[in-house]
């Protein structure tokens, strides 16, 4: 009995001696968090007194020909974005003579042409003249992303024909212009 004594108090002897493994009370996993922003534009608000460019009286009542000084003032789309790179573009239609339709008679216009620009997104504008046989520089590339003021405007009236021809009688001439923003790929 002695000796079986002796031998528990030396297995004690050798659990004493034996460095003890903590066990940890904790453990740990990480976890992933994914998203994703889409890449998308938008217009802004367009600021000011309304979207129409009301450039008055086309004609000199005196003479009867497209004025030379017609102006409207400029339309402001604030907060524009892009959250990638992106393009503007602008488009416009010619101001047209609504209730005259068919073929004016020699000498008259039912057509006025004109230049409608988007500044502010680039660093050259986005132009594009009506009646222009082309308009490469309408639209323009941003290569980043961007947040700002879009500024519109409308100059540089002429008649379709490019003469100095008189308009006819309307009471409304409209056109259209239209700027988009877009994803550039």
């Amino acid at each position: 009995m002695i000796k079986q004594l002796g031998y528990g108090l030396a297995l004690c002897a050798v659990a004493a001696a034996a460095p003890v493994f903590a066990q940890s009370d904790t453990d740990a996993k990480n976890f992933a968090v994914i998203g994703n922003v889409p890449a998308l534009c938008s217009g802004g608000i367009l600021t000011g007194a309304g979207s129409t460019f009301d450039v008055g009286v086309l004609i000199d009542t005196a003479t009867g020909f497209l004025r030379t000084d017609l102006a409207a003032p400029d339309k402001l789309l604030a907060g524009s974005f892009c959250s990638a790179r992106s393009t503007i573009a602008v488009d416009a239609t010619p101001m047209l003579a609504q209730n005259f339709t068919g073929t004016p008679p020699t000498g008259f216009s039912r057509t006025v042409n004109y230049t409608a620009t988007a500044s502010g997104w680039t660093a050259t504008p986005a132009v594009f003249t009506v009646g222009a046989a082309s308009n490469p520089a309408s639209v323009q590339t941003r290569p980043t992303a961007f947040t700002g003021d879009v500024t519109v405007g409308v100059s540089s009236f002429t008649t379709a024909e490019g003469a100095a021809l008189r308009m006819v009688a309307d009471t409304s001439y409209v056109g259209t212009v239209t700027v988009t923003l877009a994803v550039a790929n």
